[in-house]
C-alpha cells in the first residue's frame, strides 16, 4: 500500500513538473530557455528515426523483391520469348524480302524472253538415277509442269525437268556432268554443247562445234533451242566464257564458262511450260557493264 502511494505521488509530480515545462515553453515562444533542449531532442530523436529508416529500408527492398519474384521470372520468360519471335519475325521477312526480289526478276526475264513461267520453289537436292546434281521444285503435272521443260531463273538458265508428279518436279540441273544443252555463242551463229563438269557448279563446258570460229574469254553465251523448245527454248543466258583450252588439230574448241545463274544456291525458278512466238536472240542477256 505505502508504495503504491508512493509511486502514484511520484507520478503526480512528474505530470505536473512536465505541464508546467509545457506551459513555460509555449508562452515562452522562441526566446522559450527549454529551446535548447527541444532542439537536443528533436536532434536525438531524429537522428534515431533516420538511422533505424536507413536500416530497415534494404530489408524492406529485399522482402519486396522475394514477393515478387515469381512474377518477375514470368515476366523475363515473356520477354524472351517475344524476342525470340521478333527475331524469327523479321529473318522470315527478309527471307520473303529475298525471294520477293528472285521471283521479280525471273519474271523480267521471262518477259523479256516471251516465256511463260510457272513460278516454283526448290524444295530440296537430290540426286536421280543417271544424274548427280538435280533439285526437287514444288510444282507438278497439276501445275502444267512435264518433263522435258526449261527451268530458269532470274539470272538465266538452270537445266530441264526430267520427271513429274502430280505435286513435285525434278529438275537436273546445267552443272551436271550427264546434262548437255545446245548453245550459241552472242552475236554470231556459232553453236555448240554445254556440259556440265562437276567442281560444284562453278563452271560449265562449252564445246563449240566449227573449230575455226573464234573463242575467246568474255564471250557470252545463251541456249540454242530444242525443237519445238522442249527440252531447251530459244535465248535464255548461260554464262560467260572465262578460259579457252588450246585443241590444235580437234574438229572442235573448247571453253569454260561461269554460269549466270548460281547453281549452288537455288530458291525461286520458273519452268517454261510455253515458249516464245520467236527466237529472243540476245534480247535476254544482261547487259554489259561498261554499257550501264
Amino acid at each position: 500500500m505505502r508504495d503504491s502511494r508512493r509511486a502514484r505521488l511520484i507520478l503526480g509530480t512528474l505530470l505536473t513538473a512536465a505541464l508546467v515545462t509545457l506551459t513555460v515553453d509555449h508562452r515562452s515562444g522562441a526566446g522559450s530557455p527549454l529551446a535548447s533542449l527541444r532542439g537536443a531532442g528533436a536532434w536525438l530523436f531524429g537522428g534515431v528515426e533516420r538511422f533505424a529508416g536507413a536500416t530497415l529500408r534494404p530489408i524492406g527492398s529485399f522482402v519486396h523483391a522475394v514477393a515478387a519474384a515469381p512474377s518477375a521470372q514470368d515476366e523475363i520468360a515473356r520477354l524472351k520469348a517475344d524476342n525470340t519471335r521478333l527475331r524469327a519475325s523479321l529473318a522470315a521477312n527478309r527471307l520473303d524480302q529475298v525471294r520477293s526480289a528472285e521471283l521479280r526478276r525471273m519474271l523480267g526475264l521471262a518477259g523479256l524472253g516471251g516465256y511463260r513461267v510457272v513460278p516454283a520453289n526448290v524444295v530440296a537436292r537430290r540426286g536421280q538415277p543417271g544424274f548427280e546434281d538435280a533439285v526437287e521444285l514444288d510444282v507438278g503435272t497439276a501445275d502444267g509442269v512435264h518433263p522435258e521443260m526449261t527451268v530458269l531463273n532470274g539470272e538465266g538458265l538452270i537445266g530441264r525437268v526430267v520427271q513429274a508428279t502430280v505435286s513435285s518436279s525434278t529438275v537436273v540441273l546445267l552443272s551436271d556432268p550427264g546434262s548437255a544443252a545446245g548453245a550459241r555463242l552472242e552475236g554470231g551463229q556459232e553453236i555448240g554443247v554445254v556440259h556440265g563438269v562437276g567442281e560444284n557448279g562453278r563452271l560449265i563446258q562449252f564445246k563449240l562445234l566449227d573449230s575455226t570460229a573464234p573463242l575467246a574469254r568474255g564471250g557470252r553465251i545463251v541456249s540454242f533451242g530444242s525443237q519445238n523448245g522442249r527440252p531447251y527454248v530459244p535465248g535464255v543466258p548461260i554464262g560467260v566464257i572465262e578460259r579457252v583450252e588450246a585443241t590444235p588439230g580437234e574438229l572442235t574448241r573448247i571453253a569454260y564458262a561461269r554460269p549466270y545463274a548460281d547453281l549452288t544456291a537455288l530458291d525461286v525458278v520458273g519452268v517454261v511450260v510455253e515458249g516464245p512466238k520467236r527466237d529472243p536472240r540476245d534480247s535476254v542477256l544482261p547487259a554489259k557493264e561498261g554499257a550501264r
